[in-house]
């Protein structure tokens, strides 16, 4: 067996993705939240040219929709051609997000590009110096969704002076936070005798198991506030003993939560205090897109809210930060009230304030939208609702309507 290969695990690149619902905030900071992926693309090649790693994995959703737009794909050859000025190959599949079929205008990518190029398991070989090194395996996915267990079809050859890796966009059967593609079991990837498994598909890093490696680099670009943190790919050193994993950041903005106490905030303006401190405590190299929690709030909050005070207050706290080289926005708050009102008694009661609670949570969200989302024009920029989404829209709307009857004498 050679005594050692270095190479980039990434996956789920969505190149050119939408950024959905941040239409809102300036134009110069939406421009440069567009072209993350792009740029966080741009670091993944400079990783592996510093890095001087013999290939590149991507395992799956190189693109963020199966109709390729034609800047994404001659943004993506360039990078392959900038590998293939330093002798780096490139091993790609495809997943459910861009699936062979969907696209029907692929460019061609350069000689060092490997295409797994449908949905049997084959593999490449990779060489060094008229040396074989390792044996690459994968599929790529020809229609949307793969829903049965690949893993039976992972079956390395019996060249034992070859290191293994099998690549697999798909999720562990047991995954309830995600769609289930290409399920599968950890003991069927770790029965197999592979050096390494490259996971694609959900966007948060893991490492499942050390040895072997079977890992999730998650994507390379947060795309929304549930993909917050540090977001990039690992850089792999694989030997005989087992493999080295460094997680290489390559996000060029973040999504972060910031959390902030205003429980003994008496006015608006101790309020935007209190807010800009959090804020400038907040130690970064990387533009951030924060989502802000208004934690421990009393009714005063969600009056200064409704009132619009609130909303010109972060627009003002927006305005100042904007323009730094580092900038930060908050694009999105919540309050989080705990002691005005538990809208679970009143659900309980035997009252119209009651009704409308229980009215409430037992109302679907989805039924109200249905219109909307069979508009062409406007599903384009809507994305479905999860369950959260939900709760958190519901959660506002007794916010609201509690405050107003109770503040005009309502029960």
């Amino acid at each position: 067996m050679p005594e050692q290969i270095t190479f980039i695990h990434t996956a789920d690149l969505h190149l050119d993705s939408p950024f959905i619902g941040l239409s809102h905030i300036p134009e110069h900071i939406f421009k440069k939240v567009k072209d993350s992926t792009f740029d966080a693309l741009s670091q993944l090649v400079q990783a592996a040219v510093s890095r001087n790693v013999d290939f590149v994995l991507i395992t799956g959703d190189l693109f963020d929709n199966e109709k390729q737009n034609l800047k994404a794909q001659i943004r993506l050859k360039r990078a392959f051609e900038e590998l293939h000025r330093h002798q780096i190959n490139v091993y790609l599949s495809y997943g459910n997000h861009d699936f062979i079929n969907g696209n029907v205008h692929p460019v061609e990518f350069p000689e060092n590009v490997f295409v797994f190029p449908d949905e049997n398991v084959t593999s490449f070989t990779f060489e060094k110096n008229g040396q074989k090194m390792a044996s690459i395996y994968g599929f790529s996915y020809e229609n949307r969704a793969v829903t049965e267990n690949k893993t039976s079809e992972y079956q390395p050859s019996e060249i034992h002076n070859l290191f293994h890796i099998a690549m697999l966009h798909g999720s562990l059967s047991s995954n309830t936070e995600h769609d289930v593609y290409a399920p599968f079991q950890l003991g069927d990837l770790t029965e197999k005798d592979y050096d390494y498994w490259a996971l694609g598909h959900i966007h948060k890093r893991e490492i499942l198991k050390e040895n072997p490696a079977v890992v999730y680099p998650g994507n390379i670009q947060g795309r929304n506030r549930k993909e917050s943190g540090a977001k990039g790919c690992y850089h792999v050193e694989l030997t005989s003993s087992g493999a080295t994993l460094t997680f290489v950041p390559l996000q060029s903005i973040q999504f972060n939560e910031l959390n902030v106490d205003v429980a003994d905030c008496i006015n608006p303006h101790h309020l935007e205090q209190k807010i800009q401190q959090e804020i400038s405590s907040i130690s970064t190299h990387i533009p951030q897109l924060l989502h802000l929690n208004l934690k421990n709030s009393f009714a005063e909050v969600s009056r200064w809210n409704n009132d619009g005070y609130l909303q010109d207050m972060l627009e003002l706290i927006n305005e100042s930060l904007a323009h730094q080289a580092n900038w930060k926005m908050i694009y999105r708050y919540k309050i989080e009230q705990t002691d005005f009102v538990n809208d679970q008694q009143l659900a309980e009661g035997h009252h119209f304030a009651g009704e409308l609670i229980r009215h409430i949570d037992g109302s679907d969200i989805q039924s109200h939208l249905s219109e909307l989302y069979r508009n062409r024009l406007a599903r384009k920029y809507m994305s479905p609702l999860n369950d959260d989404d939900e709760n958190e829209i519901k959660q506002r709307a007794k916010q609201l309507l509690i405050d107003e009857l109770l503040q005009h004498g309502g029960e």
